[in-house]
């Protein structure tokens, strides 16, 4: 990854959460010419899709305890300090609806819906 989206502020990840994944990912590939990796996660695939060889954004099956979730797009903001960032935000009026949490061998995340009840996702990378 560049090392500029792993800079405080920058939009560093696109995710689409979708109850047919493989469906989504035929759509796009030949759409955008996307090519896609997929790596086991959780008991679930996760398919991570290129552009020029380089990873942007990923696609997943929506989460089990979630079934009513419609299939949508989400963005990861890098942080300095998820669990700062989320506290703060907090403080902002947004209400955490995933707390941070670590992802192995990518860094801390948490998912948050702000004032008006737009959901966003901040990471912080470790790598």
């Amino acid at each position: 990854m560049d090392e500029k989206l792993k800079q405080h502020g920058a939009v560093s990840w696109s995710e689409l959460t979708t109850r047919d994944p493989e469906t989504a990912r035929n759509f796009y590939g030949a759409l955008f010419g996307w090519t896609f990796e997929t790596y086991p996660m959780e008991g679930t695939p996760y398919t991570v899709f290129k552009v020029s060889g380089e990873d942007v954004g990923g696609i997943m099956a929506t989460p089990a305890e979630s079934p009513d979730m419609p299939p949508s797009w989400g963005l990861y903001i890098t942080v300095d300090d998820v669990d700062a960032a989320a506290e703060k935000a907090t403080g902002l009026g947004a209400t955490v609806c995933v707390p941070p949490r670590d992802m192995p061998d990518v860094g801390r995340f948490c998912v948050l819906k702000d004032p008006q009840g737009a959901y966003i996702s901040i990471i912080s990378y470790t790598n």
